[in-house]
Order: structure tokens, then C-alpha cells, then sequence
């Protein structure tokens, strides 16, 4: 394959222990000025002036639907994973030990001679009880029962806290039963989406043909199943839709529940799932009252050949070759750019880590976290908390009582970093070398046996919804936590030995963004608690909503790939999220010795590398047809928007790079959204 690796790798020093051993590398170089572009004034396009080299040069890897520095950093990081799971899985690790489990599975992954032997004979038992279903009510059964093995299907099932008692667990049901990334993608007529309908066609119709159906019925088949899911896409929310909890949250006692859904058996069905509630909380009813009379109008058969295609399609990453490829023609290549699959060691690892991940994530933590690199980290937050509790105390759009609240919220936030305190256990797994398909069973009936407990009890707050090794962070309003996994504290976005310029740009702007989210469109409507609960006045709201409309107008003028639209509304969350961030990150670096300086490094002042280090965590570069995919269904902007827009709105940017009117990125200062 043909890969350009990225400028952004600097230069780094060797450094020696005592004995005069290879001991540690510590990079000296933060920053790449080779990747900028600075034919382009920084006042008409800051993303292109840090990047636009990079850009230019930047040639994604044909196993990639884009690269950039959350795709390098990923690499690295799933090189690392290799070498212990390579170790690992050498050795005669004790039965039930750590090892043995991540080891056993990373070499059933990799066992592809099995894996093609096998063919596709670990789904036919799944296959053959679909094939049994006799009517809709059969067909309920089977999607209940399926739950505790990992093969359940009907209705979006999980169990998290009740959004109006947050330390409670509750019930939820969710919209479900598509195959295409959204609803949308079942009526749109412009030519991408047309092609990609078409695409799906055929690759339902392929997992038939591979299970031996002739040709002309398995097109037919692909034809009805196409037909059911659009007949479902009609009864969903769209993205923006869903980003409104209020509007999602509606709790049922099973007794009316059971009234909206009269011919699907709850209490049958419950039993099944082995879940014990008397309310449950129904994300979207229109979908249950929907399916509640599609079971009936829509032939058993179509049903039967739904449920079949869902199986083989989710098992088709577990299975012989052909069914891998028929899955990567269509979700690699035809959703996302992908040229080629990735490498099969680069796979398990992804599983290991996705099944078994704080197992492996003892080890990963162990061999690549240092606890100096969490006290860090953790002085950065107390930093950025410290200066958002000054900035909202200091709003002048907001009331006393607002403030109040708002501060109380911010104090309450839990932090964790880099791992859990409290480890998971897997104590009921069972893990073989040769048996992935397996093995993978017994993750999934772990899972749903670890969640179905849940059910009616008390919240565990000290759990983690990402594993060590992800790079990415969250907040989650519920908890009102934010989290930041070990995976993403490395360089570009974190380094121990980078000046603040470079830290606070970068991982101090990612602390801001995931504090934001607890007072963004959606996070500011949960409460210190994590409850669902109006905390603001009437007239705080209505001052909060006018800003946001700002930001939501800022972003619906952007355009990708020839006049295709940024969705304002379905973005507003990450873009104020990234305007706040920008914003309290600077704020926490002028509070540093460095910020307060006017010392340059490599020609650039400090707030030039604030904003540059800002600016090249986001280089990144998508296939066209990932970016589609994105626009449609991901709720961040394209990275140069996420660069560009939050500055259009920044005074300090426009300082730091003297920006006047006339350049592209100027906006007179009334205009500029401010929010946090």
C-alpha cells in the first residue's frame, strides 16, 4: 500500500538511564511548521494555513476512510495492543488468568484457517430457528430469546439510568431495525443516495447467494427487505430529532405500554429477556406502534428473510472470507472510501479491545500510562474548571440564580482519567484459541448478563463507557462526568514535556470541549444530579436559545464536497462545544508562566502555538464518500469547520494573527456568537 506518513511525526531525542541503556524517548519538537501552508492568510482560512501542506501531501492509506491525527495516534496505539497480544497470546498463560483470556481470543481471531473451514456453520443454528418461525408471534419469541446470546433483535434493548432519576437504572426502548446509517437514506433521490440503495440491494442479496440461494430469489429477497425498512424508516426520528431529550424521554407502566403495542406479547417477552420492570422508558414510541402493525400487514416470510439478513450481516465480520468481503464491499468501500481491508491483526485487536477491553486495558495501562502523565492531566482539568466557574460567574447575559445552579453543576462534575479505579470482571467468560465465533458468544451472553442486573437497581457511577486504550473522550450527562481514557492522552493532543502552548491548544482544548457538553443545547437541560431537569429561568432559556441560533446559522452556510450542507442542527452540540472549549482553554493558558510571556518558539509567539496547536489536532483527511456518510449522520462538523468556526467567534485569534476586515474569518465583533 501506498502511505505518506503524516508531517505531523517530529523529531524526538534518545535519552540514557545510568547504565548508560536505552531508556525513555522524550520528543523535543511539538509542533510541525512543515505541514503549514503559509501562502494562505491565516484570516482567510486558519485551517489551510496550519494544514494545508499536510493536506496537500497527505495521501490516505487504502485500508482508511481518512488519516489524520486521531487516525495516527489510533495506529500507534493498536501497534502497541499488538505487541501484547502478540506476547501474550505466545505464551501458556494460566487458565481464567487476564492473559489467557485476551491472549486466547486475539489467536482465535487470527486463526483464519479454522475461521475459513468453518464457513458459515457457527450462525447456521441462528438461521435454522428463523427458518422454524411459523408466524409474527413466533418471530417475537425468537427476537426476545435471542437477547441473552447476543442475537436479539425487534427492539433497541439496553439498560442505563432513567434520565429523570439518574441514579437509577431503567429499562429503555429505542427505535431500531435499519441497515442503512439513517432514516433518510431510504427516500432521498439525489444520485449518491440512489447508488448507495442500490449497493445495499446487492449486498443483501450477496449473504443470501453465499448461503446457497440461487440468484433470482435472492434478489428477490433483497428487493422485500428493502421494501420492510423503508416501510420502518418511516416511522423513525431523524438525527436531529433524537439530539432532543425531552423529546426522547417517555416513560410507560408496562400495562400502558402494552395498550400502544397490543399485538407484541410484553410480559412474554420480558420474561424471555429475563427483565423485571413494572415502567419502562420508550425513546421512541412510533417506532413499537409501527412495528406493532407492520408484524401483521408484512408477510412472515419478508420477516424471516429480515431477521436472516440481520444475522448474517452482524456475524459477517466473524465468519470465512466471503462474508468479510461482502460486508467491506458495501460498509468499506461503499459507505466509507475504503480501498482495501485492513490488516487481520489490526482487526482482532479492535475486537480484543471491544470485547475483553478492560482486561487488556490492565495491561495497556500498566505498560503505557504513567502515572505522572495522569497527575498532569488531572492539574490541566482543575485548571479549565477553575477558569469556566470564573467565566460563567462573570456572564452578563445570564441571571444570579442561573449562575448559581450552573457553577453547582460544574463542581459536581466527576473526573476520571486515563483508567478505572474499579476493574471489570470476566470471571464467566469462557475463552478458547480456536473457537473466535465462540468465543465471541460468551462475550456477548457476559454482557447482556452484566446489564440485565442492572435493571431497577441502583447506578454504578464509578463505571467507564470507554476502554483504556480509546482514543476519544466524553461527557456523559447522566453521570455529569467527563472522562478521558488513557488512549488519547498522548502526543499530538497530550505530552508531559510540551510547553502549555502546545497542551493547552490541543488536550486542554478537548478538556473544554467535553466540559461544554454539560451546558450545550442538550447537556445544559440535566441538572448537577444528571437529572432531566429545568434548572434555568424562563428568560435565561430564551437568552441561551437566541446565542445558540447564532451558532446553528454559523454552520448551515458551510459547504463540502460541491454544495453539500453542514447541518447546523444536527452539529450545534459538538460546534458549542468546540467554541467553548477554544475559548476556556485560552483563558487557562494566559493563566500560565508561558501564557503571560512573550518568549517565540520556532519564530511563533505563544499564542500563535496556542492557536496553531489548536488547529493541527483537527487535520484530518476523509474520503468523499466517509464525509458523506458523516454529514448525514455524524453530529460533528468536517474538521476544518471545527477549526475555522469556533476562531470566527475567538478575539484572541484575531489578536494573535491580526486579523482585519476583509479576510475571510473576520466578523464584526456584534456578531460574533458568544456563549460559555
Amino acid at each position: 500500500m501506498l502511505l505518506a506518513l503524516p508531517a505531523l511525526l517530529a523529531i524526538s531525542c534518545t535519552s540514557k538511564n545510568q547504565s548508560g541503556g536505552e531508556d525513555t524517548t522524550k520528543r523535543t519538537v511539538f509542533f510541525d511548521k512543515t505541514g503549514m501552508d503559509t501562502t494562505v492568510k491565516p484570516g482567510d482560512n486558519f485551517f489551510n494555513y496550519a494544514n494545508g501542506n499536510w493536506m496537500k501531501n497527505t495521501v490516505i492509506p487504502a485500508s482508511e476512510s481518512g488519516w489524520g491525527s486521531f487516525y495516527t495516534l489510533y495506529d500507534d496505539n493498536e501497534k502497541n495492543l499488538h505487541k501484547i497480544l502478540d506476547d501474550v497470546s505466545s505464551k501458556d498463560n494460566a487458565a481464567g488468568s487476564n492473559e489467557q483470556k485476551v491472549g486466547d481470543l486475539y489467536k482465535s481471531g487470527m486463526d483464519t484457517v479454522t475461521i475459513e473451514k468453518l464457513g458459515y456453520d457457527p450462525i447456521k443454528p441462528q438461521l435454522a430457528k428463523i427458518n422454524a418461525v411459523k408466524d409474527y408471534k413466533d418471530l417475537i419469541k425468537l427476537a426476545a430469546d435471542g437477547f441473552k446470546t447476543g442475537d436479539g433483535f425487534l427492539f433497541g434493548f439496553y439498560v442505563s439510568p432513567d434520565d429523570k432519576i439518574s441514579n437509577k437504572n431503567a429499562a429503555h426502548f429505542d427505535q431500531t431495525g435499519l441497515g442503512l446509517p439513517e432514516r433518510d437514506y431510504y427516500f432521498k433521490t439525489d444520485t449518491a443516495s440512489v447508488k448507495i440503495r442500490a449497493a445495499y440491494v446487492k449486498y443483501i442479496a450477496k449473504l443470501f447467494a453465499l448461503t446457497g440461494v440461487d440468484t433470482a430469489t435472492a434478489s428477490k429477497k433483497a428487493a422485500g427487505v428493502l421494501k420492510l425498512e423503508t416501510a420502518i424508516a418511516q416511522s423513525h426520528l431523524s438525527p436531529v430529532e433524537l439530539r432532543d431529550p425531552v423529546k426522547n424521554y417517555n416513560k410507560f407502566t408496562l400495562t400502558d405500554f402494552q395498550k400502544q403495542v397490543p399485538d407484541i406479547d410484553l410480559k412474554d417477552a420480558f420474561g424471555r429477556m429475563d427483565l423485571k420492570t413494572d415502567t419502562v422508558l420508550v425513546g421512541q414510541p412510533k417506532y413499537y406502534i409501527a412495528l406493532n402493525g407492520l408484524l401483521k400487514t408484512t408477510p412472515i416470510d419478508v420477516w424471516k428473510d429480515k431477521a436472516t439478513f440481520d444475522a448474517l450481516s452482524g456475524a459477517s465480520t466473524l465468519l470465512s472470507k466471503p462474508f468479510r468481503d461482502a460486508h467491506f464491499n458495501f460498509s468499506g468501500k461503499i459507505l466509507n472510501g475504503q480501498k482495501t481491508q485492513h490488516e487481520r491483526w489490526k482487526t482482532i485487536v479492535q475486537s480484543v479491545d471491544g470485547g475483553l477491553g478492560e482486561l487488556l486495558g490492565q495491561i495497556y495501562v500498566e505498560k503505557y500510562f504513567t502515572p505522572e502523565a495522569k497527575k498532569r492531566m488531572l492539574d490541566l482539568v482543575n485548571n479549565l474548571q477553575s477558569v469556566y466557574r470564573e467565566r460563567i460567574q462573570n456572564l452578563d447575559w445570564m441571571s444570579p440564580a442561573t449562575k448559581k445552579k450552573a457553577v453547582e453543576k460544574l463542581d459536581a462534575f466527576t473526573k476520571k482519567i486515563g483508567y478505572p479505579d474499579k476493574w471489570k470482571k470476566y470471571d464467566d467468560v469462557a475463552i478458547n484459541k480456536d473457537t473466535y465465533y465462540a468465543n465471541e458468544e460468551s462475550i456477548a451472553a457476559h454482557d447482556y448478563k452484566e446489564m440485565i442486573k442492572k435493571a431497577g437497581k441502583p447506578v454504578d457511577k464509578t463505571e467507564w463507557g470507554m476502554t483504556p486504550p480509546t482514543v476519544n473522550a466524553y461527557y456523559n450527562p447522566t453521570f455529569n462526568e467527563i472522562v478521558f481514557p488513557a488512549g488519547i492522552l498522548q502526543y499530538p493532543f497530550f505530552d508531559k514535556d510540551a510547553d502549555d502552548a502546545i497542551n493547552y491548544g490541543a488536550i486542554g482544548m478537548v478538556i473544554g470541549h467535553e466540559m461544554t457538553h454539560g451546558f450545550d443545547d442538550q447537556g445544559r437541560q440535566y441538572d448537577k444530579d444528571g437529572n432531566l431537569k429545568d434548572w434555568w429561568t424562563a428568560e435565561d432559556a430564551a437568552k441561551f436559545k437566541k446565542k445558540v441560533q447564532v451558532v446553528i446559522d454559523q454552520y448551515n452556510k458551510y459547504t463540502i464536497l460541491n454544495g453539500l450542507h453542514v447541518n447546523g442542527q444536527l452539529t450545534i452540540g459538538e460546534n458549542l462545544a468546540d467554541l467553548g472549549g477554544i475559548t476556556i482553554a485560552y483563558q487557562a493558558f494566559k493563566n500560565t508562566p508561558e501564557g503571560k510571556s512573550d518568549k517565540k518558539i520556532d519564530g511563533l509567539t505563544p499564542d500563535q502555538r496556542f492557536f496553531l496547536s489548536f488547529a493541527q489536532i483537527w487535520r484530518i483527511k476523509d474520503r468523499d464518500e466517509r464525509m458523506r456518510t458523516r454529514i448525514n449522520t455524524d453530529p460533528h462538523s468536517p474538521e476544518m469547520y471545527r477549526v475555522n468556526g469556533p476562531l470566527y467567534n475567538t478575539p484572541a485569534f484575531y489578536k494573535a494573527f491580526d486579523i482585519k476586515p476583509g479576510d475571510k474569518l473576520y466578523r464584526p465583533e456584534n456578531e460574533r456568537a458568544q456563549v460559555w
